[in-house]
C-alpha cells in the first residue's frame, strides 16, 4: 500500500526583500512540521532564519546575496526614483529581469547537485522559473502580494476604481508599462542564452509554474471567489521569525492610556522623516506608542517624546494584542498581522506593493491611508479619528474574522503535496 503522504524534497526559494522573506520561511518550516526533506536558497543574512525552520540552507552565489541588512547594503533603492515609473524600472533591472541569469544558474547549480520534487519560486525573482524551466524541473510560485503586475489568468484583485481614480491612474499605468517592455527584453536576452524561445511579457515566465499561490487573504484582495488553474488563494503565511526578541511593556500593566504601535519598512526606504512626524503627532495624543525600527532606523535619528518608546525589534504578534492602532507603512506582512488581530490601521506608504494594501484597507473601512509627505497635523487628525470613530475598529473587527477563518481553512502543505501527485515516488 502506497504512503499516503511520501516525503518529497523541496526548494523554497526568496531574497532578502523584507516582507517577501517571511512567508517564505513560513511555507518551510510547515513543510519541515509535515515530514518533507526542505533547502531554503536566500541571501547569507537570511540563513540563521531558515536553519531556524528546520531546513537546510543554501545561499545564492551568482544572484545578490546580501550579508547583512544595513541601509548600505540595499538591493533596492527605489525611493531615489523621480517617479512611479522609474522606480519600477529600476526593481526590473534589479530583481525582476536584470537578475534573471543569475537567479537561474544558482538554481540549475542546485538542482545538479542534489534534485528536488518542486521549487517553490516568486513571483518577484523570475529567475528561479528561468532556472526551473532550463532544468526541467517542476515548480510553484508563492506570491508574497496581492499580485499587482499583469500576469495572464491572475485575479483582477482590489477595490473597484472610479471613472476618476482610472483616469488618474493612466499616466502612472503608462510609465509601468515602459518599465515592464523593458524588463521582457531584458529577460529574453537572458532566456537567449539559456536557450530558450523569447516571451511577449517577461511576466509569462511566471506561467511555468503548475501554480501560484497567492499567500494572500481573497477577502481583502476583493478577490475572486473561486480559483483559476493557474492561480489559488492560500491565505497570509504568518509566523513570528527573524531576529526579534520577545517583547516586554516598558509600562505598567494598569497604563489606561491607549497602545499604538508603529512599524513601517525592515527595509530602508528614506522614511526616517515621516517616522519622525508620526511620532511627532503621537507625543500630542494621549496614548503610549511603541515604535520598532528594524535594521533600517537608528534610534538616535529620532527624537521620541515621553509616551514614545522606540525599540529595535518586538514581537508584532505580542505587541497586537495588547494595541489598540497599528501605524504602518502597508507591507504585507505587517497589514496582515493587524488585521488578523482586528486592528484599525493608519497606512502611509512608500511605493511597492504598499499603495495598494493601503488601498484596500480604506475600502474595507479599517483604516486611514495618508501619503508618505503627510504633516503632523495630518497625522494627528488622522490618529485622533481612528481612536475616536468605534466605526473603524468595528469594520476593521470583522475584516479580521473574515481573514482568520482563511487562515485556518487554508492549507499550504496540501496544496503543495498536491502539486506533487503526479510525480514518482
Amino acid at each position: 500500500m502506497l504512503d499516503p503522504r511520501p516525503r518529497r524534497k523541496f526548494i523554497v526559494t526568496t531574497w532578502e526583500g523584507g516582507g517577501s522573506v517571511g512567508p517564505a520561511l513560513t511555507v518551510a518550516r510547515k513543510l519541515v512540521d509535515a515530514g518533507h526533506d526542505v533547502r531554503v536558497m536566500s541571501d547569507e543574512c537570511n540563513r540563521p532564519e531558515g536553519q531556524a525552520t528546520g531546513a537546510r540552507f543554501a545561499s545564492w552565489t551568482r544572484a545578490p546575496s546580501r550579508t547583512d541588512r544595513h541601509r548600505q547594503s540595499e538591493l533596492l533603492r527605489d525611493w531615489e526614483a523621480k517617479s512611479p515609473g522609474e522606480a519600477m524600472a529600476q526593481v526590473m533591472s534589479s530583481i525582476f529581469a536584470g537578475r534573471a541569469a543569475h537567479y537561474a544558474a544558482d538554481v540549475v547549480e542546485e538542482l545538479a547537485r542534489e534534485p528536488a520534487d518542486l521549487v517553490i519560486g516568486s513571483e518577484l525573482i523570475m529567475g528561479v522559473e528561468l532556472g526551473c524551466e532550463v532544468a526541467r524541473q517542476p515548480c510553484a510560485v508563492l506570491a508574497c502580494n496581492s499580485v499587482f503586475f499583469p500576469i495572464a489568468g491572475a485575479p483582477q484583485a482590489g477595490p473597484p476604481m472610479s471613472a476618476e481614480q482610472i483616469e488618474a491612474m493612466a499616466p502612472i499605468m503608462t510609465q509601468f508599462t515602459k518599465a515592464f517592455d523593458r524588463g521582457t527584453e531584458v529577460l529574453n536576452r537572458a532566456r537567449a542564452d539559456f536557450g530558450l524561445p523569447p516571451l511577449e511579457s517577461m511576466f509569462d515566465q511566471v506561467l511555468v509554474a503548475r501554480k501560484t499561490l497567492i499567500a494572500v487573504s481573497r477577502t481583502f484582495d476583493f478577490g475572486p471567489q473561486t480559483d483559476s488553474r493557474h492561480f489559488t488563494y492560500v491565505g497570509p503565511q504568518l509566523d513570528e521569525t527573524g531576529w526579534a526578541e520577545q517583547w516586554q511593556s516598558p509600562w505598567s500593566a494598569d497604563d489606561p492610556r491607549p497602545l499604538v504601535l508603529v512599524g513601517f519598512s525592515t527595509t530602508f526606504q528614506n522614511h526616517g522623516a515621516i517616522l519622525q512626524r508620526v511620532i511627532d503627532a503621537l507625543g500630542k495624543l494621549a496614548v503610549r506608542a511603541l515604535v520598532t525600527l528594524g535594521p533600517a532606523i537608528l534610534p538616535e535619528e529620532l527624537d521620541p517624546p515621553e509616551n514614545v518608546e522606540l525599540v529595535a525589534s518586538a514581537r508584532h504578534n505580542a505587541v497586537m494584542c495588547e494595541a489598540d492602532l497599528v501605524v504602518t507603512h502597508g507591507g504585507h506582512g505587517t497589514v496582515a498581522r493587524a488585521m488578523v488581530h482586528k486592528l484599525p490601521m493608519l497606512v502611509i506608504p512608500h511605493g511597492r506593493d504598499q499603495d495598494g494594501n493601503a488601498a484596500r484597507i480604506v475600502a474595507h473601512g479599517a483604516g486611514l491611508m495618508l501619503p508618505p509627505s503627510a504633516g503632523t497635523g495630518e497625522i494627528h487628525a488622522a490618529l485622533s479619528r481612528l481612536l475616536d470613530d468605534p466605526g473603524y475598529r468595528e469594520a476593521a473587527a470583522l475584516l479580521g474574522e473574515k481573514v482568520g477563518r482563511e487562515m485556518s481553512e487554508c492549507d499550504i502543505v496540501a496544496e503543495l503535496e498536491g502539486l506533487c501527485q503526479a510525480l514518482p515516488v
